[in-house]
């Protein structure tokens, strides 16, 4: 019977302790390109045969014709949740097409947009213009790098942050 109490003081003695040790937190090594990311919907991508943009933080512009990229949506498999299984997901193209700006560095800073180009029958799109904050997040926890995103999107309504 002794060598039972032991054995359950020593248990509760190493779960008690390990209980006090800091936690070790992994930070993913990857870093978010720095761009602005622009994409043209569905309804609107149709009628849209090349995109110029310009954007301009913290007192610096970039600017370039964008190679526009047809766009997807993953589409999830039909699969069984089990313990251990893996599902997944295909991509199916959405309508949408999509390009990038690099600006080289990407702050938290306010940013000044402009979008022109040409429509698919060679006419002048409207000039956009658009100032907006690149949106941050911490997806890996508070005591991970800082994730900052700068999206848009371009319809027959204009110019918005996506």
């Amino acid at each position: 019977m002794r060598r039972f109490w032991a054995a359950i003081a020593l248990i509760t003695t190493a779960a008690l302790g390990s209980g006090c040790q800091p936690q070790v937190t992994v930070c993913p090594a990857i870093a978010m390109a720095p761009v602005v990311s622009l994409t043209v919907a569905a309804e609107y991508a149709p009628m849209v045969k090349t995109v110029h943009l310009k954007a301009c933080q913290d007192g610096k512009c970039r600017e370039a014709d964008l190679e526009l990229r047809p766009g997807s949506a993953s589409i999830p498999v039909t699969c069984v949740p089990e313990p251990g299984a893996a599902c997944s997901a295909v991509s199916s193209p959405d309508g949408t097409s999509y390009g990038f700006l690099n600006m080289g560095t990407l702050t938290a800073s306010p940013i000044n947009a402009e979008v022109t180009g040409s429509d698919a029958s060679g006419g002048t799109l409207p000039a956009r213009t658009l100032d907006f904050t690149p949106k941050s997040a911490k997806p890996w926890g508070e005591q991970c790098q800082t994730v900052i995103t700068a999206s848009l999107l371009l319809d027959a309504n204009g110019l918005r942050q996506a």
